[in-house]
This record gives C-alpha cells, structure tokens and sequence, in this order.
C-alpha cells in the first residue's frame, strides 16, 4: 500500500490551492485573452481562453496559496518578500518559459507590461491578504470578501500615495536645488 509521504509535494501543492484567488484570476486574464483575441479575427479564441482559464485556475491557485502560507511565517518581513516578491517572480518565470515552449512569446513591450503589473497586483494581494481577504479555509465567503474591496482599494491608493509622495517631494526639491546652481 502506497503511502501518503510518496505523493507528498502534489498533495502538499492542493493543500494549499486558494479556490478565490484562482477563480478571479482565471476570469479576468480569460476574458482579456477573449476580447483581444476577439479583435484579430482569429477563429481559435475561445479554444485560447478555455486554455487560459484552464492553465491561469491551475497556477494563479496555487501561487496565491502559496501566498496564503506565506502569512505564517514567523518573520513578518520575510512573508512580505515572499508574498510580494519571490511568488510573482517565480510565476513571471514559469510563465515565461510556458510562452517559450509553445512558441508564443510576447514582445518585450508587453513582458514589461505585465511584470509592472504583476508587481502592482502582487503588492495589492499583499495588502489585501495582511487584512484578511481573499484567503480560504477561514470562513469568509468570496461575497463578504468582494463587499471590502471598494474600501481596500481606497486604502491602498492611499498607501502609496502616502510612501510615493514624500519620495516625489524630495526628489522635487533635490532636482529644483540643483537646477538653481
């Protein structure tokens, strides 16, 4: 009899699937995926997005649970860089090297494109897991975690104004200084 240990790394990457996040993530890049493929003429988008959505649900879920894990651990800070750094990189990676196999590679422009992204969604799904949304296992319906989005939102634009603003302030002042001499 096989015993659990021996399908341990699979069982241990379903274990900790977050069903939210993977649902969302697999919706919204199927339907840009859709729209744009839409626009081409192409006869072949809903096979496209169907393989998205198939391929985004599978890995969007696990790198957010992933994520999820991430909370527990016992230095703060090193979540954080887990969270927001290592989990997007990696995916940036596979996801990356799933264009090259196939030979869909995207245009440096547009691989820019979605790593600004992927660092600003990262740093969002940081704040909003540090508040407790879009986690799974904890008893909070995907409606009650859609009902704070509006004011996590606002919270974090206002986050980062708060850390962008006295940044833009000094690099103002230091550029008109050295615009005076």
């Amino acid at each position: 009899m096989p015993s659990v240990r021996s399908s341990a790394p699979f069982a241990q990457a379903l274990s900790c699937w977050n069903w939210k996040c993977a649902l969302l993530s697999a919706t919204a890049r199927s339907l840009v995926y859709f729209t744009a493929m839409a626009h081409s003429g192409s006869r072949s988008r809903l096979g496209v997005a169907f393989v998205e959505m198939l391929y985004v649900t599978l890995t969007a879920g696990i790198y957010a649970g992933m994520q999820q894990k991430a909370l527990g651990l016992r230095s703060r800070l090193l979540g954080n860089l887990v969270i927001a750094g290592a989990v997007p990189a990696c995916s940036q990676i596979f996801d990356w090297l799933t264009h090259r196999v196939v030979e869909a590679t995207a245009p440096p422009r547009a691989t820019v494109a979605v790593c600004i992204f992927t660092a600003v969604s990262a740093l969002f799904h940081l704040y909003v897991m540090r508040r407790g949304v879009f986690l799974t296992g904890h008893g909070r319906s995907l409606l009650d975690d859609f009902q704070r989005v509006p004011r996590l939102i606002a919270g974090f634009a206002l986050r980062l104004f708060a850390i962008f603003s006295p940044l833009s302030l000094r690099l103002g002042r230091r550029i008109e200084s050295e615009a005076a001499l």
